[in-house]
């Protein structure tokens, strides 16, 4: 089968891992047969409502060049989609968390943390899904605006998939994990996640085998989003987690089978911080060629949505925890160099009222900056030789103070569109790489599009 549309090449070794206009959020991501690297997830495509009613797959054999497929299945093509239906989110009492956001938004109507189905333009959106390869074919698990969960085939791992077949069950984020004995597993649900042995077929499961509860708000911090995987004889669930508060977290927890039970393990990597009005995080952990990465989402243009795909390094350590690590600029790549061109699209914080925005007519991002106080910060630069001034790109008004590993090194005033050049002074600082932090005051709005630190 062909995908139909023709496919998009971008060579990236930073985050966000693809081009601009590509917001893939919710990625799980698996090396198949054929030794690259698959993200899957759902595809921000909407102005007001999370993903769109199709799906991309973007693959890699060496985190740098990244092949974007077309669109590789549609939500108006599921023959069940029931357009007046709506997602069941919790069954029973609400969670403490759920009552917890429900009285902010009895505090302040104006906030929009959950929508109702009502609300929704029911256009077959199409949620997070997960892949599987078993025995030649590549199995995709879907769930739909609905409420509706599915699978679809296809002969290659970047589709396009059909023969539709819907499951037993009824929620969102779908999971699947192949064990090392060839057991399939599947895995679903919001603030408590169930599990089951998928059939030989990979496409049905019985109902009565189903296990509820693996991991839950009240217990592991789980909010939504399993993920399912093995290093050596341990299962980690990954999951959108809310220790922090809001689920902008991606959490783990631990078991010697994959139904558990799992004991709470702690935070991988938390997105607040990398927008405004940032409220989820969705992802996974993968090895890709010797080296663990997770990957996990950013939202951008000041909304909870148009959500970006990013990667970072990770560590496994010998008692199996799993450290928490920082959002960087970087990504799966080295630091930036000197000389080498830095975007404002690229900054991993965004504090104050900044925030990566979009320009329709020249497809470019950049970074909005529009209030006094606004910092955003960029990880990491490498100082092997130190800079001796930065050349800042934007159009608008603003002073800007920049500091590397909290020490000012330079600044002034932004006055016109163009190109800006700023001297530095860097002779305190004595690491070999820094964190950027510019921080923005006598704002009268400003577009940041790119800096180069040079060295001369």
């Amino acid at each position: 089968m062909k995908t139909i549309e023709k496919a998009q090449i971008y060579h990236n070794t930073h985050n966000p891992l693809l081009p601009p206009k590509h917001h893939m959020p919710d990625v799980e991501a698996h090396v198949m047969s054929d030794g690259r690297l698959y993200l899957y997830g759902s595809y921000d495509a909407c102005k007001k409502e999370y993903c769109s009613n199709f799906y991309r797959v973007a693959s890699t054999a060496d985190m740098e060049n990244w092949k974007i497929s077309g669109k590789v299945m549609k939500g108006t093509d599921v023959p069940w989609f029931d357009k007046d239906a709506g997602v069941e989110e919790s069954q029973g009492e609400p969670t403490p968390f759920i009552r917890k956001m429900m009285e902010e938004m009895e505090k302040n109507p104006e906030l929009d943390y959950f929508g109702t189905a009502a609300e929704k333009e029911l256009e077959a959106l199409l949620y997070a899904p997960d892949c599987m390869e078993k025995d030649g074919k590549y199995y995709l698990y879907f769930c739909m605006v609905d409420g509706s969960e599915g699978v679809a085939v296809s002969e290659s791992p970047d589709g396009t998939f059909g023969s539709f077949v819907r499951l037993p069950c009824k929620g969102i984020d779908p999971a699947v994990f192949l064990d090392e004995d060839g057991k399939a597993y599947y895995f679903w649900g919001q603030f408590s996640a169930n599990g089951v042995m998928l059939n030989d077929d990979c496409r049905s499961f019985d109902s009565d085998r189903v296990v509820h509860g693996l991991v839950t708000e009240q217990e592991h911090y789980f909010h939504e989003g399993f993920s399912m995987r093995k290093i050596g004889n341990t299962y980690y669930a990954v999951f959108a987690d809310i220790e922090h508060g809001k689920p902008t977290s991606l959490g783990y927890a631990t078991a010697k089978s994959p139904l558990g039970p799992f004991s709470y393990g702690g935070v991988i990597i938390d997105n607040s911080g990398c927008d405004p009005s940032t409220w989820n995080n969705h992802g996974t952990i993968e090895c890709f060629q010797g080296q663990w990465y997770v990957f996990y989402h950013r939202s951008s243009r000041n909304t909870k949505i148009n959500r970006r795909v990013c990667a970072e390094k990770i560590e496994i350590l010998p008692d199996g925890r799993i450290p928490e690590v920082l959002m960087t600029s970087q990504g799966p790549g080295a630091p930036f160099e000197p000389e080498e061109r830095m975007y404002g699209f690229q900054a991993c914080g965004c504090f104050g009222k900044c925030y990566i925005d979009y320009d329709a007519h020249s497809g470019e991002e950049y970074l909005k900056v529009t209030k006094d106080g606004d910092r955003a910060v960029f990880r990491y630069l490498s100082l092997k030789t130190l800079p001796q001034s930065v050349e800042i790109r934007s159009r608008g008004r603003a002073g800007i103070d920049i500091c590397l590993n909290d020490v000012y090194v330079g600044g002034g005033e932004i006055t016109e569109n163009g190109k800006t050049v700023f001297l530095l002074d860097c002779s305190r600082i004595d690491s070999l790489q820094a964190e950027i932090e510019l921080v923005f005051k006598q704002v009268e709005e400003l577009e940041l599009n790119s800096m180069v630190f040079h060295v001369s």
